[in-house]
């Protein structure tokens, strides 16, 4: 069953006017994902050209020493999991946890219903058109022992220490140090 579109939304808006960033940086971005909310009805559907919100996850193993990451086939590189929200989606934190479950086939994965990191980033994504992805990230923390599972939105998918990542992977250090600031 579909829920109203204006709940995700409300939700998206309730949750970032709670949220208190670490930075100026992130406070910054909150007030523009807020001003994006309040001047779109549509800011968390996908069919939204302009831009619209997203839902990421940083799925951490049970120690918290190792992050999932997919080398996404479209972009090309090692991301953390995530993507569109969706109509059945009531809230963020559901999104998030929803892609991290389809994206690593893990089940029993635990979110954190605070985000940790915001980012903003161009791509053409499935409305073939450039746009906008306004991402709000969460942690997730696997169970002990669990082992991915790739699918076909990945073309691989593995576990990386914290302190060994992949190449081409910079732009994921702000992210993982919010993490690491969050606990």
């Amino acid at each position: 069953m579909d829920i109203p579109a204006n709940a995700l939304h409300a939700n998206a808006t309730a949750v970032l006017t709670d949220w208190r960033p670490a930075d100026a940086g992130q406070q910054a971005l909150r007030h523009a994902f807020l001003g994006f909310l309040a001047a779109r009805a549509d800011a968390c559907q996908r069919s939204c050209a302009p831009g619209h919100l997203t839902a990421s996850a940083v799925v951490l193993d049970a120690t918290g020493d190792r992050v999932l990451l997919t080398l996404h086939p479209r972009v090309g590189r090692w991301l953390q999991l995530g993507g569109h929200c969706e109509p059945e989606d009531a809230t963020l934190a559901e999104a998030a946890l929803r892609e991290a479950t389809e994206e690593s086939g893990m089940s029993g994965l635990v979110i954190d219903p605070h985000p940790v990191h915001l980012d903003v980033h161009p791509i053409t994504c499935s409305l073939g058109v450039p746009t906008r992805h306004f991402d709000v990230r969460f942690v997730v923390r696997a169970p002990a022992g669990a082992e991915p599972v790739r699918s076909a939105e990945s073309t691989d998918l593995r576990w990386w220490p914290l302190t060994a990542l992949p190449p081409d992977t910079d732009d994921l250090a702000p992210l993982l140090a919010a993490v690491a600031s969050a606990g």
